[in-house]
């Protein structure tokens, strides 16, 4: 199994390790990838950021949260385990099954990092000490611990502790790992174990929500492809696909900001990370949001919202973005029909599809309209001023800072 970071940041000794696949040939070894940045490692427990990280500057934090903070709702974290020791997280932690025989301590001990900083993306409370805070954080967290940075997790253990979170009573269930293969992601077999599970969990009514994969491959990744689940690629600050790792294609539902994330750590304090592991917690956090507001609707209706209340400059799903950026506070609060009827309940739609803009400069396709009558622009006032006139101009492509 593959844990979606990039290694730019940074916890002691980041490993990226791949575990044998379903199919792969008997004997398969995992092969491990040291990516430890020297001078830019974090070594935890860190200190506290002092700002608001970049993902959550340009939202209303406090208008979100007078709807929903994600309370009531359990998000299970399958990962490499949750140190609770933070103070963001304590508290807010449930031990769940640990999958790691031999490894000291459970669920609840982290000495990767990986896992404790998916659920602060998710849930870490909010802290006079920094600016950073969870997207959900009235959500409880349920820790199952099934991989580490080895890659000692397989896709059957990641079935049973699929499987373990659903008979919790999580209603959101966050996966940042996928399957592959000497760092080629692999297909999962409609019958297979981790199929089967994920099979299960979307038909209780359980929100799954997986990283698309770090390969920057246009494959299908799995279980971010396995029906039922909403797959989540990374974006930027620039509010497109993070192009040097994030997957295209049919993994990629949505994406949501991957870059430069902050989270927490175990022990106190923050790090900085990125890859689709840490976009997937971001939108599962949304879910998280959705739950608690509407808990009577179906999973399905939940993703579909989150879909198609993403920001995007056209009115369609893209390979390298999918439906678009995930906006937290649209979705929570946008009471527009969908595109698509609910897959379980056959409820049609009743409006098209309307697409929200990225952002102050609408995205790629924006900022190249805005080149070309800048062009047209220039041409005038070369004919217009006189000889001796500086012209100064601004990038066109330039984005405000976020």
């Amino acid at each position: 199994m593959n844990s979606h970071r990039t290694g730019r940041a940074l916890l002691p000794l980041l490993l990226a390790a791949l575990a044998a696949a379903p199919g792969a040939a008997p004997g398969a070894q995992a092969q491990a990838r040291a990516v430890a940045a020297p001078g830019a490692r974090c070594v935890f427990p860190a200190a506290d950021t002092g700002g608001r990280p970049w993902s959550l500057q340009g939202l209303p934090l406090t208008q979100l949260w007078q709807l929903a903070t994600g309370s009531g709702v359990t998000v299970a974290v399958i990962d490499t385990g949750v140190g609770d020791t933070n103070p963001q997280l304590r508290g807010a932690v449930d031990r769940g099954p640990d999958y790691l025989p031999g490894a000291s301590g459970d669920s609840l001990t982290d000495p990767d990092g990986h896992g404790t900083m998916v659920a602060g993306i998710i849930a870490a409370r909010p802290s006079g000490a920094t600016g950073f805070v969870g997207l959900a954080p009235g959500a409880r967290i349920l820790s199952l611990r099934q991989n580490d940075a080895r890659g000692d997790g397989t896709p059957d253990t990641l079935a049973e502790a699929v499987d373990a979170a659903v008979a919790a009573g999580a209603g959101v269930i966050n996966i940042s790992q996928d399957v592959t293969d000497h760092g080629v992601p692999v297909p999962v077999a409609p019958d297979s174990a981790l199929a089967r599970a994920v099979a299960g969990a979307v038909s209780r009514n359980v929100v799954v929500v997986a990283a698309a994969g770090n390969e920057g491959l246009s494959r299908p990744t799995y279980p971010a492809a396995l029906p039922g689940v909403l797959g989540v690629g990374a974006s930027g600050r620039d509010g497109e696909r993070a192009s040097d790792f994030s997957e295209t294609g049919s993994s990629v539902d949505v994406v949501a900001p991957g870059v430069d994330m902050v989270s927490t750590v175990p022990g106190g304090g923050q790090c900085v990370d990125s890859g689709t592991s840490f976009a997937a917690p971001f939108a599962a956090a949304v879910a998280a949001l959705l739950r608690q507001l509407h808990p009577g609707w179906t999973a399905a209706r939940i993703i579909a919202r989150i879909e198609r209340t993403a920001r995007r400059t056209g009115p369609g799903r893209d390979d390298a973005v999918g439906w678009g950026v995930v906006d937290p506070l649209a979705a929570v609060r946008d009471t527009a029909a969908g595109v698509v009827p609910d897959p379980a309940t056959g409820a049609p739609a009743t409006a098209a599809v309307r697409p929200r803009p990225l952002g102050p400069d609408g995205g790629a396709s924006a900022r190249e309209r805005r080149t070309a009558v800048s062009v047209v622009a220039l041409g005038a006032l070369a004919v217009a001023v006189t000889v001796g006139t500086a012209i100064v101009l601004r990038d066109a492509r330039r984005r405000p800072a976020d």
